[in-house]
């Protein structure tokens, strides 16, 4: 596997790619916790500035363990295409209207009356740390190039790349 670090707007660019490809992550909370308290999210969006936005329910226990230490760590996964993406970053948690009109989605109607809700609170996570692994074919051509080493025990076959999204001060 290939090692490509990428930075600034390349980063972004990456991170965005593979995030909103995976569009659901696992958000870690609580992170000297043991058993680390994780929870399956929706990601709304990544912006151009590398954030990634979620909506969340203002008094639910992710919120409360944000409230109290910031950090988080998030992990998305695309099987299809055998993308994965490591982020640790820090938190914000709005509550005004123009922050939850910016990042609301039809389907938070799910769990919310609607974006007027009170309960309603938008979680922005800011990178600190992010880490990925991608292939450059995708998945189909991977794994028949996994067969191919495996076959011919040949390991300088490989499809893969993976490396660190530095993303800079967000």
């Amino acid at each position: 596997m290939a090692t490509n670090n990428l930075t600034k707007k390349e980063a972004i660019d990456k991170l965005k790619e593979l995030a909103e490809d995976a569009r659901i992550c696992m958000m870690s909370t609580n992170l000297d916790a043991r058993p680390i308290p994780s929870r399956p999210m929706a990601l709304q969006e990544v912006d151009e500035n590398g954030v990634l936005w979620f909506i969340s329910n203002k008094n639910s226990d992710k919120n409360q363990q944000l409230q109290k230490d910031a950090e988080t760590q998030l992990y998305f996964m695309n099987r299809s295409d055998s993308e994965y993406l490591s982020i640790y970053g820090t938190v914000d948690i709005y509550t005004d209207q123009e922050h939850i009109d910016e990042h609301w989605s039809v389907m938070a109607n799910a769990w919310f009356d609607g974006k007027k809700d009170p309960e309603v609170s938008i979680i922005g996570v800011r990178p600190k740390d992010v880490y990925y692994w991608d292939t450059k074919h995708g998945k189909l051509a991977n794994m028949a190039m996994m067969v191919y080493s495996a076959v011919t025990n040949d390991r300088t076959v490989g499809d893969g790349v993976e490396g660190e999204l530095i993303i800079g001060e967000v």
